[in-house]
């Protein structure tokens, strides 16, 4: 990986813990938003690794670099392997199209940077 992508990817995690910060001090919205985030992926009928799977392969698809980087470790987190982690990335390029793995190379990148 290259040491820009590595930049980018310490950079959205960096900006993630900030903003998460300053914003649930200031926002009942986003911190309203942060409890139906806790509450969407706890286990229920679909496990949280499968509901992290669901989020990797979107975020891929709507070309969200801050998603996949957090759905990415999540899903890690919770027990993925690799190849989960790919096939999910798959199936967002294939929800998007070409335009899907532009997407896929960042996420890429990001399984690669938490896979050092």
């Amino acid at each position: 990986m290259e040491l820009a992508e590595k930049e980018k990817i310490e950079n959205i995690i960096k900006s993630r813990k900030k903003a998460n910060g300053f914003y649930s001090s200031k926002s009942d919205v986003f911190k309203s938003f942060l409890d139906m985030e806790q509450k969407t992926y706890r286990d229920g009928s679909l496990r949280r690794l499968c509901k992290e799977m669901i989020a990797i392969g979107i975020s891929v698809a709507i070309n969200c670099e801050s998603c996949m980087e957090w759905h990415i470790k999540q899903a890690l987190d919770n027990g993925a392997s690799e190849e989960q982690i790919i096939e999910a990335i798959e199936v967002g390029i294939e929800m998007a199209g070409g335009p899907g793995t532009v997407s896929a190379r960042f996420a890429m990148n990001v399984l690669e940077y938490y896979r050092k």
